[in-house]
């Protein structure tokens, strides 16, 4: 599969289960503007899509990237600012369709990633950057916040403190910085960046996605309720998992040393 929109390239590897979102706006750093957040919400229906004609789960990952190697994502194009209505860049819609996407996201981050750029990597499940790359939120040099929640999301992740620094200041800061904050969760030098989000993606793919999507739901709402109804969740899926062909599989091979499971996501 491979589609071309006007902002956003979809791609889908049907024998990996690997879904892929490339931003393509490199003359602009990538940045975001209402047709690429149209095309991020397009792009993850497609998918859906195809996820739906299959008997089990096709879609086991989603990758999103940048196009060219200077920027993920340079935040919200401001050339668009100028006397255009607020609900023009709410982002809100584009963040809930990533973080809703029943398999997990990954943001490959190479570059920048800059105010709403960030928020959009914030709403995937994982954020793997190259050493070079640069974070932040420069909101505040144009009398704004982050507006599609960038600010709680990092104070999660990291504490109130850096995010107040982030989006405060408004400076960029390494990788490596964001890594040890929590904002990032691996970061790779340059030269071997593409091969490590490769083998982190092929290894989430491999798994058995019915029990990956449960602990993507999981974790999303153990930030959205208390952990006396987290854990009655989790018991009500443990129980659902139990009965499934990717449990018979994974049982199987755990007593045959010999046996190569095969989860198709049934």
């Amino acid at each position: 599969m491979h589609e071309e929109l006007d902002a956003v390239t979809v791609e889908f590897d049907a024998e990996e289960g690997i879904g892929t979102l490339t931003l393509n706006r490199p003359d602009a750093l990538n940045a975001m503007n209402g047709q690429m957040r149209a095309d991020i919400e397009t792009g993850l229906e497609r998918l859906a899509e195809r996820d739906a004609e299959e008997d089990g789960v096709a879609v086991r990952v989603v990758v999103i990237e940048g196009a060219g190697e200077k920027a993920f994502c340079a935040g919200a194009d401001i050339t668009g600012f100028s006397g255009v209505s607020p609900a023009a860049f709410d982002a809100h819609g584009m963040r809930d369709s990533v973080i809703e996407f029943p398999a997990p996201v990954v943001a490959k981050i190479e570059g920048y990633c800059l105010g709403g750029g960030l928020e959009l990597a914030l709403a995937c499940d994982f954020r793997i950057a190259s050493a070079s790359s640069r974070l932040g939120f420069p909101e505040v040099e144009l009398g704004l916040l982050p507006g599609a929640g960038g600010v709680q999301y990092v104070s999660r992740l990291a504490g109130p403190a850096f995010a107040k620094e982030l989006a405060m200041t408004g400076e960029h800061v390494s990788a490596e910085r964001a890594a040890e904050e929590g904002v990032i969760n691996h970061v790779h030098d340059d030269e071997e960046f593409e091969e490590a989000v490769r083998e982190f993606v092929e290894t989430l793919a491999g798994k058995p996605p019915l029990a990956i999507r449960a602990i993507k739901d999981s974790g999303n709402v153990s930030v959205e309720t208390d952990l006396r109804e987290g854990r009655k969740y989790d018991r009500r899926v443990f129980s659902t998992l139990l009965e499934t062909d990717d449990h018979e599989e994974g049982a199987r091979a755990f007593a045959e040393d010999d046996y190569d499971p095969e989860f198709v996501g049934k």
